[in-house]
């Protein structure tokens, strides 16, 4: 038996109903549309049509919580109130607010896409889906984001909240990541999208998924969907969405050198090649082909201090790292800097996990 509507629950007046004969909308648009009026969440960026504003939260909110991002959001804000002041900053000055979100190439982008609306755009940001896609790191999703969230262009945004509710409300089990099953959900998604109100909708689906289409125990029993909801029906709401396995992941075995310049100085060297951190500032680093090699270059090396093993996660790579103090070598070519002036250098969030178990006093600073 279906339950009632979440209007029946909640509302005076059925706001599904409302939606059918105002804005001829589906029944599953409708009731999707009134839930998302009665549970969205007050975040700050659904509350402008400001594309800048938007941009900036869908690039932030790209792999992060909403409620990490949030903090994120209002120091960039603050800091880089217009495009023209992002666009005018440094790069140094980005990655460090930046620093702790992770995916760096995500700043580097966002930097890089601020430069190209204000020199190819004169600051504004372009009003068309294909003019949004030419745009440096925006792809489908944030095109389609930005174009129904500022400009109510009937673009459907796929994410991974709205590939769920779609997957279980059509029972469809062709892999989310396969090519045929993008083209799939790309239709499903377009197919359903209110027209007349695509920003909203849009929104809607995707806090659904978020708050109660969820990954594990959605919340069928009381479903404002569930009579429309095909794997519901079929009992298979907990097998769907399929994704296909990703690929091996790569171990990698780093080493960073602690080494004192001089009483008031450390040694960073800035990660330049095309590899993850690209930008950011690290100690010294050896790379091993395994943990054997590793281990045995620390017993030779026989350091004054050695870190704990720090494991960190990355999508396709997890790096099994160490932190060890050695001394200034004739050799060394890493940038001397002031250990007053660390805070100034964006630095991986490993580092930053090093540091804050064990901070700078590591190094022996007459200037601290």
């Amino acid at each position: 038996m279906r339950c009632k509507s979440i209007s029946q629950k909640l509302y005076i007046v059925n706001f599904p109903l409302f939606f059918l004969k105002k804005f001829q909308m589906s029944p599953i648009q409708a009731e999707i549309s009134a839930w998302y009026l009665a549970h969205k969440r007050p975040l700050p960026w659904r509350e402008t049509q400001n594309p800048y504003f938007i941009w900036l939260s869908e690039i932030i909110l790209q792999q992060t919580r909403v409620d990490q991002g949030m903090a994120y959001y209002f120091k960039f804000v603050e800091a880089f109130p217009t495009v023209f002041e992002l666009a005018n900053a440094d790069e140094q000055s980005v990655l460090n607010l930046w620093q702790g979100l992770g995916y760096y190439s995500r700043a580097r982008n966002l930097h890089a896409t601020a430069k190209q609306v204000v020199s190819e755009f004169h600051g504004k940001f372009p009003d068309t889906y294909e003019g949004l896609l030419s745009l440096k790191g925006v792809g489908p999703y944030t095109a389609a984001a930005i174009a129904s969230f500022s400009f109510d262009l009937p673009h459907a945004v796929l994410d991974g909240n709205v590939f769920r509710v779609l997957s279980r409300l059509y029972n469809w089990s062709v892999p989310i990541n396969s090519t045929q099953g993008k083209k799939d959900f790309e239709k499903m998604a377009q197919e359903l999208l209110d027209k007349n109100n695509p920003g909203l909708f849009n929104q809607a689906m995707m806090e659904f998924g978020a708050l109660h289409c969820k990954p594990t125990q959605p919340n069928c029993d009381n479903c404002p969907v569930q009579l429309y909801c095909q794997a519901y029906a079929a009992q298979t709401v907990d097998q769907v969405p399929v994704k296909l396995k990703k690929q091996g992941v790569r171990n990698r075995y780093f080493l960073f050198e602690l080494v004192q310049a001089s009483p008031d100085s450390i040694l960073l060297e800035k990660r330049s090649e095309k590899d993850i951190w690209q930008h950011l500032y690290q100690f010294p680093l050896k790379e091993f082909a395994d943990n054997a090699s590793k281990q045995a270059y620390m017993t030779a090396l026989s350091p004054a201090f050695q870190s704990k093993e720090y494991k960190h996660i990355l999508s396709h790579q997890h790096l099994y790292c160490h932190f060890v103090t050695r001394d200034l070598h004739a050799s060394d070519t890493a940038e001397r800097i002031s250990i007053l002036a660390f805070d100034q250098y964006p630095i991986p969030r490993v580092i930053e996990r090093f540091l804050e178990d064990y901070g700078l006093d590591i190094f022996e600073s007459q200037a601290r």
